[in-house]
């Protein structure tokens, strides 16, 4: 797996709700086996964790919403090229890359 499909599919990750429970278990496992260390540093660190998953799961749900929206628009309109409706599927260099086509060929 190429390093930009990495990052794309960990950011696709962390907006699950898995994602959560690893910070759970983390925050658990400081608790268990270094409860010295857990002060408000740590405290702040953790938070700070949920916080990043909560807007991650935020913006992934509005993306994939507005997705499904423009799915449904391409799909009614008769001359939508097929390839677009599935844009969503590439790396983001490779949809930079498609728009900058586009623009050109405007």
């Amino acid at each position: 797996m190429q390093w930009q499909s990495f990052l794309t599919h960990l950011g696709t990750w962390t907006a699950r709700p898995s994602a959560f429970v690893i910070v759970f278990l983390y925050a658990i496992g400081w608790l268990v086996f270094s409860p010295k260390t857990l002060e408000w540093h740590g405290a702040a660190t953790l938070a700070t964790w949920l916080m990043t998953l909560f807007i991650q799961r935020a913006e992934h749900r509005d993306t994939q919403a507005i997705h499904a929206k423009l799915d449904q628009l391409l799909h009614t309109q008769g001359e939508a090229r097929n390839e677009i409706t599935r844009i969503d599927e590439k790396e983001p260099e490779e949809i930079e890359s498609f728009r900058e086509v586009q623009k050109t060929e405007e």
